[in-house]
């Protein structure tokens, strides 16, 4: 819908690649990571082709991974100079989920869904992204969960007045597809505090009810004043086993899903070990 194609060519662009169907820009960076692998690509860098970043920070972007300091690099649009322009809404939803998802998986990250990235191949080997709707929160927290080093570059952007986005068609739209994506990453690398922190916190609250139910009930020795009390405290302690014992059902799918991923990790390391990038190849799907 949009003349990126004839511009990427008319610039003299080595390799273009278009989706004939628009599946979301989560498949089409899966198909990007793939075609980076098939043609030997060391480095793959995603930016945003609305001119919000400068393409001369690319260099700034890829260096950590050049000198074995990262695996992923993400530009950072909040650790540097302030972003012109820039929604206050989508401001503090970004500083809202990263502080949030920071604090559930144990690391602290700085800008959560910033398009502006370079991955290592080795880093396109080991992520397998599900998400349809978008890929830059989800890549995020599968890198971190799979012990990849993720670092953030700050750099300058540029918000135009105005401009509506292509991908995000109104803010409702867009914060529910994020959480759903996010909760589900979160569950899947830490399933333990996804249900087990919440299930403890139950039972505790639980036994807490249950203590209070049990002095009243030895100070008077009649439980209808504090029925309720004990209804509610059984309650909360069934659902709280029932979220602990999630957790350890969750934590053994991770850990078969684990043995999955290191599986198709050997078979695409198998299948691109001999690519080599021709500079004279373009395709167009």
């Amino acid at each position: 819908r949009d003349r990126t194609v004839q511009v990427a060519r008319e610039a003299g662009a080595d390799f273009i690649f278009s989706q004939k169907v628009n599946r979301g820009i989560g498949a089409t960076f899966q198909t990007a990571a793939e075609k980076a692998l098939e043609n030997g690509a060391d480095i793959m860098v995603n930016i945003d082709a609305d001119g919000q970043f400068n393409p001369n920070d690319i260099e700034k972007i890829i260096e950590p991974i050049l000198n074995g300091k990262a695996d992923l690099v993400s530009a950072g649009r909040f650790s540097g100079k302030k972003a012109k322009n820039m929604p206050k809404v989508k401001k503090w939803l970004n500083y809202i989920a990263a502080w949030i998802i920071g604090k559930f998986i144990g690391y602290k990250i700085e800008d959560l869904t910033c398009g502006f990235r370079a991955y290592s191949r080795e880093t396109l080997l080991r992520l397998n992204p599900i998400g349809g709707f978008t890929y830059t929160q989800e890549t995020i927290i599968d890198a971190i969960g799979k012990n990849l080093k993720v670092y953030w570059i700050p750099v300058e952007v540029t918000y135009f007045e105005g401009r509506k986005s292509r991908v995000v068609k109104s803010v409702f739209t867009y914060v529910n597809n994020s959480i759903r994506l996010i909760l589900k990453a979160v569950r899947d690398v830490r399933p333990m505090r996804f249900f087990g922190g919440p299930g403890i916190i139950l039972i505790l609250v639980s036994l807490g009810l249950f203590g209070y139910f049990a002095v009243r009930y030895f100070q008077n020795f009649k439980i209808t004043p504090f029925r309720n009390v004990l209804l509610l405290a059984a309650f909360l302690f069934i659902v709280g086993i029932q979220f602990v014992v999630f957790a350890f059902i969750a934590d053994m799918i991770k850990s078969t899903r684990k043995i999955i991923e290191d599986q198709m990790y050997l078979t695409k390391k198998e299948k691109y070990k001999n690519r080599v990038s021709d500079r004279s190849f373009q395709e167009k799907l």
